[in-house]
């Protein structure tokens, strides 16, 4: 990935952030949303922007029909307030690495636990 490439992902993914935060007056995304990660194809007629939240999977469906519904709006902001030829194409994924990241740190517990127990058995 190019350097220019990284830092159009950083700017929309700040963007993004800003407009969700003032800008976007949708009911379903008045809860915490997080924009984790921007990653825009090299031509920049895409972007996936990943998103998480802390929620049940009806909420993570319901927030994603909101930010498509939303897609062209953010365009349009994007568009004003970015300087750049084209503007990408919002594709909105929901991003679990926060979930994958804790259920890793679970199992390494878990793992460590036994390793003292089992050390703790062979010394009787």
């Amino acid at each position: 990935m190019t350097h220019r490439i990284e830092q159009v992902n950083k700017l929309i993914r700040r963007e993004i952030s800003e407009l969700l935060q003032r800008q976007v007056k949708d009911p379903r995304l008045n809860t915490f949303v997080t924009v984790t990660e921007v990653s825009a194809s090299p031509d920049l007629k895409y972007a996936k922007v990943f998103v998480s939240h802390i929620g049940n999977e009806a909420e993570k469906q319901e927030i994603l029909r909101a930010l498509t519904a939303a897609s062209g709006f953010l365009r349009n902001e994007l568009a004003r307030r970015l300087k750049l030829r084209r503007i990408p194409e919002l594709n909105f994924r929901w991003d679990d690495s926060i979930k994958q990241g804790d259920h890793i740190l679970q199992l390494i517990d878990q793992i460590t636990e036994d390793s003292t127990n089992n050390q703790y058995k062979d010394s009787l």
